[in-house]
C-alpha cells in the first residue's frame, strides 16, 4: 500500500458533530506541505501554491458539512486542491510555466534579450518546505520516486502536459492512486484516466529517455563537496574552476532571461562578457526541489554593500555539473525571502 493509499482516521464517524475549529486546523497543520507541494507541481509557482493551499483549507472548512466520515481527510483535501488548482489553470491565459522556450537555439556570447517579462517563468521550490522525502522503491501504482518528483527537470516535464493529463499523472504516477481513485476525484470513467495517463506517459517519453528526467543518486559528501568547490569558484571569481565543475554537455539558463547556453565553451564565452561587471561576490548555501542551490550576492564597483543577485539551482550527475538554472535580477532577488535568504 503507497502513502497516498495508506488509510487515515476520518475526520468525523458518520452521524457524529462536524468537527471544530481546532481539530480542523490539527488537520491542516499535518497535510499543508504535502498539499503545497502538489500544487506547485501542478502550477509551477512557489507563490500560486501558497495561495492555492490557502483556498484548499477555506473551502474545506466551509463545506466540512459535506464530508461524511467514510473516507480519508487527506483523499478530500486532494480533491479539493486539484480542483482548485484545474479551475486557476483554466482562468489565466497560459497554462504552463517553463525554464527556456521551446524552439529557441542555445546563445552564444553576450545576452542582449533582456528579461522576458511576457514569460511565465518556472520557479523553485524550497527545500524547506518539503515534506519528509524518501527513497525507497515507489508503492505498487507509483511511478517515481518522492526525491525524483520534486526535481525542477521534472515539473519542468509535467507542465507540458495539458491541466487534466497532468493532474492524471500526478495522482496516479507520483502518489500512486490508483485509476479508479484518480477517476473519483477528476470525474469520468477509469477508461478515460487511463488514456490520459497513457497519453502523459507518451509525452514525457518523447521528452526524455525511458519517459523521465535523469535520475540522481541519493545525495552525499560528493554532492556537498561539489556545492562547496561551486560556491568557492563563485566567492573567488575563479572562472576556470567553476568551468571544471560543469560536463561537457551542460546547460546554463537564466530566468526571466530567454537566452541559454549549451556546453562548457558557450557557458564559459556568456560568462566571460559579465563577471567583469561586478566587483566581487558572496554566497550561502539552500536547498531547491531536492536539489543543491545556492544564493549569491553580489557587489558593483560603486556600492560596497552585498546585495541579492542570483538564486543558482544545481543539477548534480556523475560528480559533474549536468544543468545550472540560475534566476536574475529581477527574478531571483524575489525568490530570497522564500529560501530565508537576506536582502543584503
Amino acid at each position: 500500500m503507497t502513502d497516498a493509499q495508506a488509510p487515515l482516521k476520518p475526520i468525523r464517524q458518520p452521524g457524529q458533530p462536524i468537527l471544530d475549529r481546532l481539530a480542523f486546523e490539527q488537520f491542516t497543520v499535518a497535510h499543508r506541505r504535502e498539499l503545497k507541494l502538489h500544487c506547485y507541481r501542478m502550477m509551477g509557482s512557489l507563490h500560486e501554491a501558497d495561495d492555492l493551499v490557502q483556498d484548499t483549507f477555506l473551502r474545506a472548512w466551509r463545506a466540512r458539512s459535506e464530508f461524511d466520515g467514510r473516507g480519508s481527510i487527506r483523499g478530500w483535501l486532494y480533491t479539493i486542491a486539484t480542483n482548485s488548482c484545474l479551475n486557476a489553470l483554466k482562468a489565466r491565459s497560459r497554462t504552463r510555466r517553463i525554464l527556456q522556450q521551446p524552439g529557441r537555439p542555445a546563445s552564444h556570447g553576450r545576452a542582449t534579450d533582456g528579461p522576458a517579462a511576457e514569460v511565465t517563468w518556472l520557479e523553485p521550490y524550497p527545500d524547506a518546505e518539503l515534506p519528509g522525502l524518501t527513497d525507497g522503491e515507489p508503492g505498487p501504482e507509483a511511478r517515481y520516486e518522492t526525491r525524483e518528483a520534486v526535481q525542477l527537470a521534472f515539473v519542468a516535464a509535467i507542465q507540458d502536459l495539458p491541466p487534466r493529463q497532468r493532474a492524471a499523472l500526478l495522482l496516479s504516477d507520483v502518489l500512486g492512486w490508483s485509476a479508479v481513485e484518480t477517476a473519483g476525484l477528476l470525474g469520468g470513467s477509469t477508461a478515460s484516466i487511463n488514456s490520459a495517463l497513457q497519453r502523459a506517459r507518451a509525452t514525457l517519453a518523447a521528452r526524455y529517455p525511458e519517459g523521465r528526467p535523469m535520475q540522481r543518486s541519493k545525495p552525499g559528501r560528493e554532492e556537498g563537496l561539489l556545492l562547496e568547490r561551486y560556491m568557492q569558484a563563485w566567492q573567488a571569481a575563479n572562472l576556470d574552476s567553476l568551468i571544471e565543475l560543469l560536463r561537457e554537455d551542460a546547460t546554463y539558463r537564466m530566468p526571466p532571461w530567454p537566452e541559454w547556453y549549451q556546453g562548457r565553451a558557450a557557458i564559459r564565452g556568456f560568462l566571460e562578457t559579465i563577471w567583469g561587471n561586478f566587483a566581487g561576490f558572496r554566497t550561502m548555501a539552500t536547498g531547491a526541489n531536492a536539489q543543491p542551490a545556492v544564493g549569491v550576492y553580489s557587489r558593483s564597483h560603486n556600492d560596497p554593500a552585498w546585495r541579492a543577485h542570483s538564486l543558482h539551482v544545481i543539477e548534480p550527475a556523475d560528480g559533474g555539473i549536468a544543468a545550472l538554472t540560475i534566476y536574475v535580477p529581477p527574478l531571483g532577488p524575489k525568490l530570497f525571502p522564500a529560501f530565508g535568504l537576506p536582502p543584503a
